[in-house]
């Protein structure tokens, strides 16, 4: 049942491997175990996935990638997963990442208007990077273990169910 649920979202192996961007990971890409769906293989990418999507850097899936073929994760849900950040969810993710931020370090939250300008994002950084750094951080660590038990949990949960009712129907 899990295997299969994950099946019909996951990107092909062809097409992440004809990915331009991912082509810097090469010969590593044609691992087996990076497209194997499992429970440890996804629980460890939505932990991969999770993580990496916390993370206010440029190009999120490189660094997803790399992470899911060092820790021989699945490659394609690590993949998806980082595009729970984007354009409509990227503002309220990181303003929450920032308040938790300063929560944890003990400032109070700084009160701001936002401009689209490169000049705005680069002067409000310089004055809040800290606590937005330590947010960010704090939500990806968190987000990324939750993610990994509640799918290790639900994979568990859904095996033993199928198991059990395999075993009464044969009663």
């Amino acid at each position: 049942m899990p295997r299969k649920f994950f099946q019909r979202f996951l990107p092909s192996p062809q097409t992440i491997k004809d990915n331009k961007t991912l082509k810097i990971f090469g010969e590593w890409l044609h691992e087996p175990n990076l497209w194997h769906l499992n429970r440890r293989s996804v629980a460890g990418a939505f932990a991969v996935g999770l993580f990496c999507a916390w993370m206010p850097v440029p190009f999120q899936m490189v660094l997803a990638a790399g992470a899911a073929i060092w820790i021989r994760t699945n490659l394609p849900l690590s993949l998806v997963l980082v595009w729970i950040t984007n354009p409509f969810t990227i503002p309220p993710m990181f303003y929450f990442a920032y308040l938790v931020g300063t929560w944890i370090i003990g400032e109070p939250p700084e009160d701001f208007s936002f401009e689209l300008t490169f000049d705005w994002l680069l002067n409000e950084l310089s004055a809040s990077w800290k606590p937005f750094l330590v947010g960010c951080f704090t939500m990806a660590s968190i987000c990324s273990v939750i993610g990994y038990f509640a799918i290790d949990g639900f994979w568990r949960y859904s095996v033993l169910n199928r198991r059990s009712t395999k075993a009464h129907l044969k009663k």
